[in-house]
């Protein structure tokens, strides 16, 4: 007997092959692409063939079309999962992502789901009405199946608190320690469905990251035994191999890969052979049936997309160098920070380039260009903090950078690998500083001011930020929910069209408050 499983995860509302940076986009990727992969796989599957089919999270925002249904009123908030139902999964997870428009928006737009919601590590979910049981065994051609649903546990660390009340989340590896042992004397196979990624290699177990339990995907490997499958996600990596004598896999985001597990079994139902490999969705047709059912919408989205919301005058907006925008800053970053502060009330901000495809704005700005530069549904927060603090915030950002031995700067390892990372290098308004990459990490910051003074350590000072950052997100432990004096419970991308709204003509202003020395 042949046991196949699929899974897709971080597909983040990447329904057509489109990064809707203009109307005509095409990219080789999107869930309907992925459609394709799994149909074929069902339909093709023969007696001795069984196929799972898993969505692992982080399907329900990101896109435009993902705010687009999450924003509008009249939009059909169930049509994700009225997608995933028709490609007939087997099970889903809920990704950290998940959480960003709450908890009502989970279930409206669960409500159509045929196939069960799990998550064993999210204690009062059932009672929450977003998941439907920690586990589920399912039957296929008298195999029992478990699928064990696990989340990152760190979603607290970045959610707004109400976004997740009733919540807590347990360590995965805790969890999966005390169910799998159970799910082993129940199901003939045991697969762990995981919303998190790895923190060491997953060959030999060596630190990529630290360990700060939002991903434990190599522990669940290497103390948790009895898992026959792993499926894993949220780094967004391409990873399919067996480690540690378990099958696991990581299909990348926006569903430019299905995962696929391989198991062999004996006429006991013993596993007698394991592989895992990665599909690619590239060369896939998009599927027909569900361009249907999401056709009308898409045409609402692009529509909805190209309405203007004000107007560049001055310096350009428009980013076309990434690395010297983050060197020697840029007029969009200043005027993101600019959007922060007048909404903190405060006169110093700090906002990140989240990454190379962030374009700006140009000179008539558009709902497009806006969720393209700013796709996240961050609000903001006030922290007051020492002058300590932010010189460690700092040295942090400086640490973002690398200097080679041909006195190039280039990005360090450590924001980009195992996972890209550029959005936790934040470029600061309201403060004077210095970088000195000559200097080694942890002694870059050489100059430091507010207001013309340098900044004393026991100085205090206001500074707007989004919340992810606020509550210590990107490994920056000196920013805390303690810490916070203000909150701005609205989404970024409506406080920018509420700026516009205020000063229909904005002037760019080139960035000055700070140098990088190399």
């Amino acid at each position: 007997m042949h046991i196949q499983i699929l899974s897709t995860s971080d597909v983040h509302g990447y329904v057509y092959p489109t990064d809707y940076s203009t109307p005509t986009d095409r990219h080789l990727y999107g869930m309907l692409k992925a459609a394709t992969v799994i149909r074929q796989a069902q339909a093709t599957a023969g007696p001795d063939n069984v196929v799972v089919t898993i969505e692992n999270g982080d399907w329900l925002q990101g896109a435009p079309f993902a705010t687009y249904l999450a924003k509008q009123p009249a939009a059909e908030q169930d049509l994700f999962t009225r997608i995933t139902s028709a490609m007939r999964y087997d099970a889903g997870i809920l990704g950290n992502h998940e959480f960003n428009y709450g908890l009502a928006y989970i279930r409206a737009a669960e409500a159509k789901r045929t196939y069960p919601l799990l998550g064993a590590n999210i204690i009062g979910g059932q009672n929450q009405r977003i998941l439907d049981a920690p586990y589920k065994i399912i039957t296929k051609q008298g195999i029992k199946i478990a699928i064990l649903g696990l989340t990152t546990a760190y979603v607290p660390v970045w959610e707004r608190a109400s976004n997740i009340a009733g919540l807590t989340f347990e360590p995965a590896v805790a969890t999966a320690r005390r169910l799998v042992p159970e799910l082993r004397q129940q199901a003939d196979v045991v697969v762990v469905a995981y919303h998190g990624g790895f923190e060491a290699d997953p060959a030999t177990g060596v630190p990529t990251e630290r360990q700060t339990g939002e991903n434990e995907g190599y522990q669940l490997l290497a103390e948790v035994p009895g898992i026959d499958a792993l499926v894993t996600g949220h780094q967004h990596r391409q990873i399919a191999g067996v480690f540690q004598g378990v099958p696991a896999t990581q299909p990348g985001d926006k569903g430019v890969a299905v995962g696929c597990i391989d198991l062999e079994l004996d006429a006991d139902h013993h596993i007698i052979d394991r592989s895992a490999r990665l599909l690619s969705t590239a060369s896939a047709t998009p599927d027909e049936t569900l361009t249907q059912l999401t056709q009308s919408v898409q045409e609402k989205v692009e529509t909805w997309l190209d309405q203007p919301i004000g107007q560049i005058t001055g310096t350009s907006l428009t980013v076309t160098d990434p690395m010297a925008a983050r060197l020697h800053g840029h007029p969009y970053l200043q005027f993101i920070n600019q959007v922060e502060m007048a909404a903190g009330v405060t006169d110093i901000a700090a906002t990140a380039l989240f990454n190379d495809d962030v374009h700006g704005f140009g000179q008539n700005v558009s709902l497009r260009q806006l969720l393209n530069s700013y796709p996240y549904p961050n609000t903001l927060v006030v922290e007051r903090l020492t002058g300590a603090d932010v010189k460690l915030a700092l040295e942090r950002c400086a640490s973002f950078f690398e200097l080679r031995s041909d006195r190039r700067v280039g990005i360090a390892t450590a924001f980009t690998t195992p996972k890209i990372e550029l959005y936790n290098y934040d470029i600061y308004s309201g403060v004077d500083y210095r970088f000195d990459l000559t200097q080694p990490r942890g002694s870059r910051v050489v100059s430091l001011k507010y207001h013309g003074r340098a900044v004393q350590p026991t100085d205090h000072l206001d500074v707007a930020m989004n919340q992810y950052r606020g509550n210590g997100g990107g490994d920056y432990p000196m920013f805390s929910p303690a810490k916070v004096i203000r909150e701005v419970n609205v989404d970024m991308a409506e406080l920018i069209m509420q700026y516009f709204e205020a000063h229909p003509v904005v002037t760019g202003e080139p960035q000055t408050n700070f140098q990088v020395d190399y």
